[in-house]
């Protein structure tokens, strides 16, 4: 269980800017929490370049969603299965589910 006083961010994969159209290096982690969603200790992470921080705080800060901003380098990294690994890539992708419900019998 987490602590609601030092709320944990959310793991990221890559630090890639998730404003639409970018795929910039981020530079900065938003953490964020709706509280009609999520627990208290969740921070949610989006992710930002330089360039798109301010409009992404803004974003978020207008809805009352805002928590905090720290630099990307502050953030916990997932730990991902190396490309070589056998569960690499097990994981079932919805396209493949419903193209393999569609072409049943």
């Amino acid at each position: 269980m987490t602590d609601p006083l030092n709320p944990v961010p959310d793991s990221i994969h890559e630090a890639v800017c998730r404003a639409r159209g970018c795929g910039a290096p981020a530079q900065w982690g938003l953490l964020w929490n709706n509280p009609k969603l999520h627990t208290p200790d969740r921070r949610k992470v989006w992710l930002a370049c330089a360039d798109h921080r301010a409009h992404l705080e803004e974003y978020l800060g207008t809805r009352g969603l805002l928590r905090g901003t720290v630099p990307v380098t502050e953030l916990p990294v997932a730990d991902l299965p190396d490309a070589g690994s056998p569960t690499a890539g097990d994981e079932p992708r919805l396209g493949g589910i419903l193209g393999a419900l569609r072409d049943r019998p």
